[in-house]
């Protein structure tokens, strides 16, 4: 054994044997760091493991929630005219089928999941009959092939169209159950199929209706084609016809296409929910572009597939770039650890690279005795750590460069510190002497602080892209936490010390020692990893809460109630309905008009300006139901006013009406139109945003209902919003369309049968939605992960922190035991002199977590979790609370180190002639 360490200091070989008792003898020292070494070996390779399945699966749930047919790929060729040679036109044009998705790119190919053809007439025809006369129904319809539809649908009654029918005979036709109610067309229906005008070829087809059908699912993608199998068109207006489409077989559209009527062919494609991978997102984004770009002759192409994926995809940019900033808190963290750590391990060895010293060994045989040790302990614990990431669930992504950085950094940091902290003399007691910080040392931190202002002024200025690793980003939390720990380990001792000679006028040694003990700053620099691991952690908290509180207004001013009913026009008392409804406490009658113009006088003369989205709401009314539902949506004074006074109504305009109104001259006097009536309106405040209206909504005005001036025909409300308790939403859809049909039943003129219900919107269905799904999972997992091991890290420097005096305040309790100091004035010596370091430490941290929100929210862009609505932090209470328990929790544990440090050590064996703190 002697031999070998003669040998490897004499610097003739390198003992496996040597190394291996070495660190068999300090193994705690070496177990440590190579849990440190194991903890970020596992980070680095498992996180992005975890990342990549939390996005994978967010994706698939993002495309999921996503309408079915915003995942389509539909190909259309213009109207095409064929002549009477031409046969068997639809069965040649269904070939491109695969032809076209041969032809997409590899990604989008492998995403496809579902894929449909269809050949309809390219313009309906006026439909007649004597079924259809008898209701007196106007009605336009065209004839359409839809293979696969006899295994999408059931029959209701009657047949499917067959293909070989006599020549002269009608064409086949099936209809939906729907389309043939609404038409009062039942199996056996004849009816005659004639041109709209005298424009086109004047063909004229008898038809006859074969089969009535059902869908069986109608959410299958086959019957999403425009305009609908499965619906009837509404007439936009009076004397407007009603269109439908009926079902006929290849033969009888072919023969149409024959008579010289234009056909339309579409081939549409539905890509799956689990058919885009995460890691290949952005290729499958430009794929889709290119698509756009490239589309076949003859062919027009409509998507909007990349939509939703350009969404996710700024959602997960943005949830990484903060990742990014707790990564790297955390792995800053557990770099000053193993720096910590290592500087432990040196300590506790200086005898020994003394004794090596003066034996003659050269300035760096200590580090290349310990970089043996690193080797042989270290480098095992780091590629077991990269290792067991691998068995995180999840794609694996690029991680090997910065596993073998890390890798050399943690086997290189224990050389390191002995190279530079191993003593290069004999010992000496330092515990008697004021330590005073040396010019280099100041200037190491003013530069820091300097460096702190700088990089947070050119983040702001030059911004950052989204989903990438910014070294400007990353280096702002750890800079800013560094400069702040300098500054307050600078400036705390000195209140101290006036309070240790406050203390010494006193009665009692506790709170002089103390005190004086902690105004020494010698033992407090390690307290740096602990502002940075606390604020990682306070970062994650105050952002989390930040963005909860940005979603909890975004739903308040979706739905600035409990519930909003919207839907076409509803009956006036449907309010009073509502309201009888169990649970509910008030109603109030909002009114949406989208896109009107604003004209200059009553006569409709059109102002130069672009359009404003009108909305019209009951203002007291509206006043009472935010505060009954506890909604925090001020109402402005200006939609309180009482209504019968004379002159211009007053409205809140946005920004942008506002200005246009300025500059036309139509500030105090202007006109818009709700529902066909004309109202003036004067400018009487401005918003930036408004409730009931998206927030990128920037043209607006919003009109006060109890002010409007009597008229002929009164405004009918579009909506209610209802506040109220344990709300059934099946009764509120129920008592809404009941509303909607008494206004369309009721009165002089009775309107046709809606095909569409209300919409029933719940300010907790709202905010749910917003904060579930998508890639609010990998954000969740970043703010959980960056607060649990910002805390547990945090209390592990600490730890670290008391171990580093442990030695020098154990010997001066040595001492003052002998002297009579009891175990009672020995724990209260230990928490008066901990106290402010911790505390110090634990409210800076806290400090700069708060801060570096207000700094680095502007640039994370994460209004994607938010609905658009910007991100603000704000001060919470709870926040405070929490500090004081982190900072009591920290406190009690310290204690409980130093206590368990003191026992391993007995105290009366430290206290010896000559022997160094």
């Amino acid at each position: 054994m002697v031999r070998g360490d003669d040998q490897e200091r004499r610097g003739n070989v390198v003992s496996i044997g040597a190394v291996a008792r070495r660190v068999r003898a300090h193994s705690g020292q070496f177990l440590l760091l190579g849990m440190l070494a194991l903890v970020v070996t596992l980070l680095i390779s498992g996180t992005p493991r975890i990342v990549n399945h939390l996005s994978e699966e967010g994706l698939h749930e993002h495309l999921a929630g996503q309408p079915a047919a915003r995942r389509d790929l539909t190909y259309s060729s213009a109207p095409l005219t064929f002549g009477r040679g031409d046969r068997q036109v639809t069965q040649l044009h269904r070939a491109e089928l695969d032809a076209l998705q041969s032809g997409m790119p590899p990604r989008v190919r492998e995403a496809i999941e579902q894929r449909w053809y269809t050949a309809e007439e390219y313009a309906p025809r006026r439909l007649a009959g004597p079924d259809l006369a008898a209701r007196n129904l106007l009605v336009d319809l065209s004839l359409r092939v839809a293979p696969g539809i006899e295994e999408a649908g059931r029959l209701v009654d009657g047949r499917w169209p067959e293909d070989d029918r006599a020549e002269g005979e009608p064409v086949q036709m099936a209809l939906s159950e729907k389309v043939a109610r609404r038409f009062n067309l039942r199996v056996g229906s004849r009816l005659v199929l004639r041109p709209t005008g005298p424009d086109g070829p004047q063909v004229v087809t008898p038809v006859t209706v074969v089969g009535v059908f059902a869908p069986t699912d109608p959410a299958d993608g086959i019957w999403a084609g425009l305009p609908s199998l499965l619906e009837v068109i509404e007439p936009p207006g009076d004397a407007q016809p009603f269109v439908g489409v009926g079902v006929v077989g290849a033969a009888a559209l072919d023969g149409q296409a024959a008579a010289g009527l234009p056909v339309r062919f579409t081939w549409r494609y539905r890509m799956g929910t689990d058919g885009v991978s995460f890691l290949n997102l952005t290729e499958t984004i430009d794929s889709l572009q290119r698509m756009t770009r490239e589309v076949p002759a003859g062919r027009t192409l409509v998507q909007g597939a990349d939509i939703p994926l350009r969404e996710f995809a700024a959602a997960v940019d943005s949830a990484r770039t903060v990742l990014a900033v707790i990564g790297a808190g955390v792995l800053a963290t557990l770099a000053g650890l193993t720096t910590l750590a290592a500087v432990l391990a040196v300590r506790r060895r200086r005898d020994e690279f003394v004794l090596l010293r003066a034996r003659g060994g050269a300035a760096t045989v200590g580090a290349r005795r310990t970089l043996a040790e690193s080797a042989l302990a270290i480098l095992p614990a780091a590629v077991l750590g990269s290792l067991l990431g691998t068995l995180v669930p999840g794609p694996v992504g690029n991680t090997a460069p910065l596993l073998v950085g890390a890798a050399v950094l943690l086997v290189l940091a224990l050389p390191a510190t002995t190279l530079l902290a191993a003593p290069a003399g004999g010992l000496a007691r330092r515990d008697l002497v004021r330590l005073r910080p040396s010019a280099r040392r100041v200037t190491v931190e003013a530069f820091l602080l300097l460096l702190a202002g700088l990089a947070v002024v050119l983040l702001r200025r030059r911004g950052l892209t989204l989903g990438e690793v910014d070294p400007l980003l990353v280096s702002v939390p750890v800079l800013l936490a560094v400069a702040a720990a300098v500054l307050a380990l600078r400036a705390y001792p000195w209140p101290l010390r006036l309070v240790s000679r406050l203390a010494a006028r006193t009665r009692g040694s506790v709170a002089f020692l103390g005190t004086a003990r902690a105004g020494r700053s010698a033992a407090a620099t390690p307290l740096v990893v602990v502002v940075l691991a606390v604020a990682t952690a306070a970062f994650c908290a105050v952002l989390a809460g930040g963005i909860e509180a940005s979603r909890d207004r975004y739903a308040s001013r979706t739905v600035p109630g409990d519930a909003l009913i919207t839907g076409d026009r509803l009956a006036p008392d449907t309010g009073a309905h509502l309201e009888r409804l169990p649970g509910v406490r008030a109603s109030a009658a909002v009114l949406d008009e989208p896109a009107q113009r604003v004209a200059t006088d009553e006569a409709g003369t059109a102002a130069r300006m672009g359009p404003a989205h009108v909305l019209v709401v009951d203002g007291p009314g509206l006043d009472r139901l935010t505060r009954s539902a506890g909604v925090d949506v001020p109402v402005p004074a200006a939609l309180l006013a009482p209504g019968g006074r004379p002159g211009p109504l007053p409205a809140v305009v946005s920004p942008a009406v506002a200005a246009d109104l300025a500059e036309a001259g139509l500030a105090d006097s202007a006109f818009v139109t709700v529902q066909g009536q004309r109202y003036e309106f004067r400018v009487a405040d401005r918003a930036e945003t408004f409730p009931l209206l998206r927030p990128e909504s920037d043209r607006f005005v919003v009109l006060p209902w109890q002010a409007l001036p009597g008229r002929a025909a009164d405004p009918v409300p579009t909506g209610f919003l209802v506040a109220g308790d344990n709300l059934d939403v099946d009764a509120l859809r129920r008592v809404g369309d009941e509303g909607q049909s008494r206004y369309q039943t009721g009165g002089a003129v009775t309107g046709g049968e809606r095909p569409r219900g209300v919409d029933v919107l719940t300010w907790a269905d709202t905010r749910r939605r917003l904060g579930d799904g998508g890639a609010n999972g990998v954000l969740a997992f970043g703010f959980a992960a960056g607060a649990a091991g910002g805390t547990v890290l945090g209390l592990l420097a600490i730890a670290f922190t008391v171990l580093a005096g442990a030695r020098a305040r154990g010997q001066v309790l040595s001492r003052l035991r002998t002297l009579g100091l009891s175990r009672r004035q020995w724990r209260g010596l230990l928490l008066v002199e901990l106290a402010p370091l911790v505390g110090v430490s634990v409210l800076t941290g806290a400090l700069v977590g708060t801060i570096l929100p207000l700094l680095l929210t502007p640039v994370l862009g994460l209004s994607a979790f938010t609905g658009g609505v910007p991100v603000q932090v704000a001060f919470e209470p709870g926040l405070v609370a929490g500090v004081v328990l982190l900072g009591a929790v920290a406190l009690g544990f310290a204690v409980a180190v130093e206590a368990l440090n003191n026992r391993r050590m007995r105290l009366g064996e430290v206290l010896r002639l000559g022997e160094e703190s």
